[in-house]
């Protein structure tokens, strides 16, 4: 089988890569990521020399591209590519808007007119909107999202449902809660305060900290979405959750505690605009028709979280100064393709 993985580069496209070479031998992939202040191909080291991965600096908005791409044959597409980062959304969401729906529709576009066999939306629980203290949603759940960035990926979903009723593309989404895990850019939660905390500096923490979130290793999403692609239904929602619903000023403490720090490191900052209150994802869905099961206890991933940045400080050094740019001119040159080069 051959896949295009967009955003492969991510933080979890690229634990996805990862994943598929090392659990399906006989596949190739074809990694097609822009390489934008998260896309960094630290992330990928090690593949390099690997036969069945193929990287291509491109742009998922990049008709040409794409098109070219997927007219060499590819049996499925696995929509990474995206700009997450709310606060990022909030101050200017114009990236949000291309990447996040103009993208996916020009991937969309593709798919139809090369006859993509399946194409996975990875998406997010934030589309659904805030949630009161008890329930949880549901792939029912009306969408509802509270951010630009939210309101960026609800309306790709909608695209993505729309090319399967009116075109009949083999199209699934998959809706997934807060991830974790190496390699994630250090401005996302727990990788922000595992460094600071590691660094000494305070651990900034919006407003009162009683925001909740359902908390998955990035380990386990992935492997629910290689059961997604390999045995989800077209025109499904999936929602994939851990069931681990955590404050963020307890996910602060239990840091700190790991690292042997005082809880004085904890800064209280002012809360962002449209802060949601809670997620939870029901993924009694995912779990009852394609047997998959969240496999590492929260405890035991952010314990491993922590081991791996504090063993990674090089990586931390290059993401935070851009260094890794330099990197990808030295590693990847050889490697490199552009879409003259297709």
């Amino acid at each position: 089988m051959r896949l295009l993985v967009t955003g492969g580069a991510g933080f979890i496209g690229s634990n996805f890569v990862r994943l598929m070479l090392e659990s399906h031998p006989g596949y190739e992939i074809i990694n097609l990521d822009r390489l934008t202040y998260a896309g960094n191909l630290e992330n990928l080291a090690g593949l390099e020399n690997e036969s069945r991965h193929q990287f291509i600096h491109g742009d998922i908005c990049a008709v040409e591209i794409v098109h070219r791409i997927l007219g060499r044959g590819v049996d499925a597409i696995i929509n990474f590519a995206a700009e997450s980062h709310v606060d990022r959304s909030i101050l200017d969401a114009q990236d949000f808007v291309r990447t996040n729906v103009l993208g996916t529709l020009t991937l969309l576009d593709g798919a139809r007119r090369n006859k993509t066999g399946r194409f996975i939306q990875v998406s997010t629980d934030e589309v659904y909107g805030s949630l009161g203290p008890s329930g949880s949603f549901t792939e029912s759940s009306p969408l509802a999202p509270n951010s630009p960035y939210a309101a960026s990926k609800a309306s790709a979903d909608l695209l993505v449902r729309s090319y399967h009723r009116t075109y009949g593309l083999p199209a699934i989404i998959t809706r997934c809660s807060n991830n974790y895990g190496p390699y994630q850019f250090p401005e996302k939660l727990i990788p922000l305060l595992v460094t600071n905390a590691l660094s000494g500096l305070p651990l900034p923490i919006y407003g009162d900290g009683l925001h909740v979130r359902d908390w998955i290793h990035v380990r386990d999403h992935c492997n629910a979405i290689d059961r997604v692609l390999h045995h989800g239904t077209p025109a499904e929602i999936y929602n994939i959750g851990a069931r681990q619903e955590m404050p963020n000023l307890e996910i602060a403490k239990r840091i700190l505690r790991a690292l042997g720090k005082g809880e004085d490191l904890i800064a209280f900052v002012k809360d962002r605009p449209g802060h949601d209150r809670r997620y939870s994802i029901d993924p009694s869905k995912t779990e009852r028709d394609l047997g998959w099961r969240p496999s590492i206890p929260f405890e035991q991933g952010l314990q491993a979280t922590i081991d791996w940045y504090r063993q990674n400080p090089a990586w931390v050094e290059h993401v935070r100064s851009g260094e890794y740019v330099t990197y990808y001119e030295r590693m990847y040159r050889q490697r490199h393709r552009t879409l003259s080069e297709l």
